[in-house]
């Protein structure tokens, strides 16, 4: 039976999702004992976080619209929801189109989706980068193609200016699609890159290595040639498996994390808890707009399928969501 089909068939377990998340990311260890120290709050303490949805799948992906509708890519069915508020029944906006990788909103409301995010595609995109970049509308779930060429596409990021990057998990490669279409997949190199955000004035790109030795890294625009290592992760959190990245209003990067359950916020040059106690994280997003998943407001999708709003996240509101962009994503 291949991988895949067996993870799919003990998806709906915790200790699978474990395993899931480890294989496929080429580790298979027990989660640390020790985490990152927590952030230091301001004022009273925040409220634990609260369920406000699930989906009958693995969530690998988050994004929200300007209208506080937020939309999730399901790993194993391969389908894009729309989830029109928190409480609501998630709706499956397509079918199974392979949207298994990260999900991006563009100014106009269309969805960037990325595609080719399973193990044999991710392995294997440096060499065959045949994975497609989907375009989906957001009414009426139709699907069109806006790039391929590109690795297997876990974490997709949207630039000010239109640039889209990618993350190909297996591999190194950085992808890039221009606005007038030109796609590039190696454009940058980062080991086991996953979450990729955008710096707010669009001069950098922020990328999380997910194995090995995790950190984050900074590849400045005008010299993907040379991406600088940023912040590496403590030696207790080796096994954390961080996962996807946002920024919040301050552009500080929030990651997501698998083995280590915690959400960690880049203050400076070092890495700590804005919450803990949420394994199997996948990505984190901020909300947009005053109803639905409302803007000021952080949010966590995981293995599990459920989606969390995190208030200890809220203090920091995105000033352009478009501009931050969101990653997705997988530790595997």
């Amino acid at each position: 039976m291949r991988l895949r089909s067996l993870l799919h068939t003990f998806s709906g377990n915790a200790a699978a999702g474990v395993l899931a998340a480890a294989a496929a990311a080429g580790v298979l260890a027990p989660v640390p004992a020790a985490a990152a120290p927590a952030c230091a709050a301001a004022g009273a303490p925040a409220a634990p976080p609260v369920q406000v949805a699930q989906l009958p799948d693995w969530v690998e992906s988050i994004a929200v619209d300007r209208r506080g509708r937020m939309f999730a890519t399901a790993y194993f069915t391969g389908r894009v929801y729309r989830i029109d508020a928190p409480g609501s029944a998630p709706v499956a906006l397509t079918g199974d189109i392979g949207a298994n990788g990260g999900v991006v909103v563009r100014p106009d409301g269309r969805l960037l989706v990325g595609t080719g995010n399973d193990l044999a595609h991710s392995l294997t995109g440096d060499l065959f980068p045949v994975s497609k970049l989907l375009e989906v509308d957001p009414e009426s779930g139709e699907v069109s193609t806006y790039a391929s060429g590109l690795g297997g596409i876990d974490g997709v990021a949207l630039a000010p200016d239109g640039t889209v990057y990618t993350t190909t998990l297996g591999g190194r490669g950085i992808g890039r699609v221009t606005p007038d279409g030109r796609v590039d997949p190696h454009w940058a190199a980062v080991p086991q890159p996953n979450g990729i955000a955008v710096s707010p004035d669009g001069s950098e790109v922020y990328v999380v290595q997910t194995t090995v030795a995790p950190g984050l890294y900074r590849i400045p625009v005008g010299d993907p040639a040379h991406p600088r290592r940023w912040i590496s992760a403590g030696a207790s959190d080796v096994l954390a498996l961080p996962d996807g990245l946002t920024l919040d209003g301050r552009g500080r990067p929030l990651i997501a994390t698998h083995a280590s359950g915690q959400i960690w916020r880049a203050e400076g040059g070092s890495l700590c808890a804005v919450e803990s106690g949420l394994r199997l994280s996948t990505q984190v997003a901020y909300g947009q707009g005053e109803r639905g998943f409302s803007a000021g407001r952080l949010y966590r999708a995981g293995v599990d399928g459920r989606i969390h709003e995190v208030p200890a996240g809220a203090e920091g509101v995105p000033e352009a969501a478009g501009a931050a962009g969101t990653a997705e994503n997988k530790a595997g």
